[in-house]
């Protein structure tokens, strides 16, 4: 895909692509026979929802000289995502995971089959000066950071540079304990990517690993101390909590659906919301709103991004 016409993007970001294959009956994964295949991918899905809001958007990644890796390219294109700083990597394989069906609201099953995966070799390499600087935000995720010390490193690179050319940075914690040595060493890390971001979404549950604190407030002021500008903590069915460096805070309620089919992308789907609608100038309330709304839909469809709006599926939110 060309650059855009004035050479610019509104947004970019970096991550892992998988192939995903969803069980298309409930049970056990064992007992599953057929399965229907979708893209997964944390900050995909946000490039993806970015991407079908009408922004310009790039991501950057690493996928394998394999069907997969095609696969992904061709999402991607359908999309509408810039993919010319995404790498075929002769060496390596693209990723996948199996994702059991539930029905019942509950939290579906993933098995993960990405150790060693194209994405996990991301490295610094991979920052191109000129492709991020022509982006006006940064999107930055916990789950790049945990791929691999070489990942977290090009996390970190691009964090530093894009702080330095005074652009905006946004970082979701997204935590993967399973992809980390140990639970210290994820809090250190994160909370160094955090450190660098100017908006933080964490969900409470990890807010209260990464800061000890359990209250939305106290979660919020341990990254406002370390030079955030904005803090909002997704707080599940309530909706989600904010508080700025200048001490405007308060709670956004949540939209209520009775249509719960699959949870994951729940988070991904608000910062879709939340990112795009900052990006527009909009006021926090109102981006914490839009957020809420991509987040309900999100969670009404079983792949992780078919449920992301376009603006006119949005309508006038």
């Amino acid at each position: 895909m060309s650059l855009h016409e004035n050479g610019t993007l509104d947004a970019i970001t970096i991550g892992e692509a998988m192939a995903m294959f969803v069980a298309t009956q409930p049970g056990d994964l064992a007992a599953a026979e057929q399965f229907v295949k979708r893209i997964a991918g944390a900050e995909l899905n946000v490039a993806i929802g970015l991407a079908r809001l009408g922004l310009k958007v790039g991501w950057v990644s690493r996928v394998g000289d394999d069907s997969f890796g095609r696969f992904t390219l061709q999402q991607l294109e359908k999309e509408q995502v810039d993919h010319r700083q995404v790498t075929t990597d002769q060496r390596y394989a693209t990723g996948f995971q199996l994702k059991s069906k539930v029905d019942d609201g509950s939290d579906p099953l993933v098995e993960y089959f990405r150790k060693g995966s194209a994405a996990s070799h991301l490295s610094p390499d991979d920052f191109n000066r000129d492709y991020f600087g022509s982006a006006r935000h940064l999107h930055l995720s916990g789950v790049a950071a945990a791929l691999s010390e070489t990942s977290l490193a090009l996390s970190k690179h691009a964090a530093k540079e894009m702080k330095v050319m005074g652009k905006t940075i946004s970082f979701d914690p997204n935590l993967r304990p399973v992809l980390w040595p140990n639970e210290r060493e994820m809090v250190k890390q994160l909370n160094t990517l955090a450190s660098f971001a100017d908006w933080v979404l964490p969900g409470i549950s990890e807010g209260k690993i990464l800061t000890g604190h359990d209250q939305p407030e106290a979660i919020a002021d341990f990254y406002l101390e370390r030079g955030v500008k904005a803090v909002i903590v997704k707080t599940g069915c309530d909706g989600a909590w904010y508080k700025t460096a200048e001490g405007e805070k308060g709670q956004v309620e949540a939209i209520k659906t009775n249509n719960v089919v699959d949870t994951v992308g729940a988070g991904d789907g608000f910062a879709v919301g939340v990112i795009s609608a900052l990006l527009e100038g909009k006021t926090l309330p109102d981006a914490i709103r839009r957020g809420n709304k991509i987040g309900s839909l999100a969670i009404q469809v079983i792949g992780d991004s078919e449920g992301l709006p376009t603006r006119a599926e949005l309508g006038d939110f």
